[in-house]
């Protein structure tokens, strides 16, 4: 309806406007017209005139020929005055003539104009045409668009409505986020209370189990100073039997047994006897945490490294996955963690490794290991985004450092001992105090660290995005980074901390001088390949060779001065080698895998 409206408007506009336009142009030439068609009549009545004087003139004539006598004198005056009217005839004609032809060249004119005007008019007529199927082409569009709008207008409104009810199922989720938020601090509150209450547990049935153990050896020793020692012949010492008092009934007060000290006497008592009172009385040195005394066993460098040959022993460390083992600083004990949430203890003997214990309290995969120098603390990272620290010889629980929100992939001891640094898949770095048990700095690095290191000024940490980073402890800021080719897996200091060990997943084992910060060596070998993420690799003590493990289970050791692969061990494992650690003193070997083996090589 409304589009007919529109078309009757513009039509009846178009009229109008033809209308006024034939109006102005006919009010132009309404009076030459006008004047054209006067002199038209004047013409045709000279004409006529011009025939009554032919006429007149041949009947005066006639008459003249009829009457020449009589009318002499008549005629000459009317001779004259038809000669004068003549005459004046003959001007107007001439006049009239002029006119005609200005006349003539005005109608010319005038046609030349009306030809325009009706070239115009066609134009405008075309034009008109033109714009009628434009204003038709634009009705359409306009339609469209209406429809256009409609419909947007309509999906306007669904998504208005929509928006509505996002809003009010936005505002119902946020309040349900802050109430879970309530409850999960909550629950985190109660789930650190549980987590202490399980400590203090484990460390009560530690305690127990120790003093059992104390209780057992001093019954045993009890015994033991029961039974009578062997008397041997050159003995000065008299002796009555009770058995032959018993017989004769008699014991003489005045009879006194004389005794001397026998060469036995003067022996020390055995090793072990030493040592079981030791463990009954706590006697022990101490370090800077109140340490055992395997501090003494640590070597201060190592000259004599054997390059493994052999797997003396290979045993089920775990009952999954394995992913970090590390000798402690005297070689006697190998640590070991794996995704059973345990850090187990082997003792390091004639070429087997015996179970000594297990340190429990992780909820999560054990991810790394790391002793203190004494070798009577033992930290550990796991999954369940905390780190933990252990007392080796009573397999207690000491701290458990919790504040990441990612897991742990590496801690270490910085070399005071009494701060530990935490690198998480969160891609932060974590500063610990242990002697107030709590975290003094954190720091984005911007990456995933996958392993840390530490100097006396320095700790390195090695990223997911290729990176290397420095941190200066002092100023706790980044000082310098290093990008490789590939992720970084894991980093290794040498004895004299002055080369740094690092393995990437472009299958590329590479020591870094940190004097000039610069790639010194790299090392591959064909059949190398790069395990996980989380592959770990070693110097040999004295910083001559370099070992590491594969994908498919076979340990690769180069040899620093040549930079040339020494040997391949490949009788160990049937599944890719997670990590890998020398002994100090530099006899054994230990890896360790996906699949739940751990090897023990050597080249006896």
């Amino acid at each position: 309806m409304a589009g007919r409206r529109v078309e009757c408007l513009w039509k009846h506009h178009v009229m109008e406007q033809l209308k006024q336009r034939d109006r102005v142009q006919r009010q132009a030439f309404e009076e030459i017209i006008h004047q054209y068609n006067r002199l038209l009549e004047r013409s045709d009545l000279q004409v006529v005139f011009s025939e009554r004087l032919q006429t007149e003139k041949y009947e005066h004539q006639n008459r003249h020929d009829l009457s020449p006598g009589v009318e002499g004198g008549r005629s000459d005056s009317l001779q004259q005055e038809m000669a004068q009217m003549r005459i004046k005839h003959q001007e107007e004609l001439t006049e009239l003539h002029k006119k005609r032809g200005e006349l003539a060249q005005s109608v010319i004119e005038l046609n030349n104009q009306i030809q325009q005007k009706d070239k115009e008019i066609q134009s405008n007529e075309a034009k008109m045409q033109e714009y009628q199927h434009q204003i038709s082409h634009l009705e359409g569009e306009c339609r469209d668009l209406r429809n256009s709008l409609a419909d947007l207008e309509r999906a306007n409104q669904t998504l208005r409505d929509e928006y509505d009810a996002l809003q009010i199922t936005f505002s119902a989720l946020e309040e349900k986020l802050r109430k879970t938020t309530e409850d999960n601090q909550e629950l985190v509150t109660r789930w650190m209370a549980e987590k202490a209450q399980e400590a203090n547990k484990l460390n009560a049935e530690n305690e127990k189990d120790t003093r059992r153990r104390q209780a057992k050896l001093q019954k045993d020793l009890a015994e033991a100073a029961k039974e009578p020692l062997p008397i041997e012949p050159d003995d000065d010492i008299e002796v009555l039997s009770e058995d032959a008092g018993k017989a004769t009934g008699e014991t003489s007060p005045s009879r006194q047994t004389s005794r001397t000290p026998s060469r036995r006497a003067s022996q020390p008592p055995p090793a072990g006897l030493l040592d079981s009172i030791s463990n009954i009385f706590g006697r022990r040195s101490v370090n800077s945490f109140g340490s055992s005394p395997e501090s003494a066993e640590v070597p201060s460098s190592c000259a004599d490294v054997r390059v493994p040959s052999t797997a003396l022993h290979v045993f089920d460390a775990h009952d999954g996955e394995v992913n970090a083992v590390r000798f402690s600083p005297g070689s006697r004990l190998l640590a070991t963690g794996g995704m059973d949430r345990r850090v187990k203890l082997w003792e390091v003997a004639s070429g087997r490794c015996e179970p000594k214990g297990a340190l429990t309290g992780s909820n999560a995969g054990i991810t790394s290991i790391e002793f203190d120098s004494a070798g009577s603390y033992l930290l550990a990272a796991s999954n369940d985004f905390a780190s933990r620290i252990w007392t080796v010889d009573d397999f207690r629980l000491r701290h458990t450092l919790t504040g990441h929100s990612g897991k742990v992939l590496s801690a270490r001891f910085l070399l005071d001992y009494t701060r530990i640094v935490s690198g998480s898949y969160d891609r932060t770095l974590k500063l610990w105090d242990l002697r107030s048990k709590v975290c003094m700095k954190t720091v984005f690095a911007g990456s995933s660290c996958n392993d840390i290191v530490c100097t006396e000024q320095c700790v390195m940490s090695g990223h997911f995005d290729k990176k290397i980073r420095f941190w200066d402890i002092r100023s706790e800021s980044n000082v310098h980074e290093l990008e490789l080719l590939g992720r970084i897996t894991s980093l290794d200091l040498n004895h004299d901390r002055t080369e740094l060990l690092s393995c990437s997943r472009d299958d590329l084992v590479k020591i870094i001088d940190l004097r000039s910060n610069a790639v010194r060596q790299t090392f591959n070998a064909q059949g190398f390949k790069c395990g996980s993420d989380f592959t770990r690799v070693t110097f040999s003590p004295d910083g001559s060779y370099v070992a590491a493990g594969s994908a498919d289970g076979v340990l690769y050791i180069w040899n620093v001065l040549t930079g040339k692969l020494d040997k391949t061990l490949d009788k160990g494992h049937s599944s890719a080698i997670n990590s890998v650690s020398w002994s100090p003193s530099g006899v054994y070997v230990a890896s360790v895998g996906k699949g739940s083996k751990a090897v023990l090589w050597s080249d006896m």
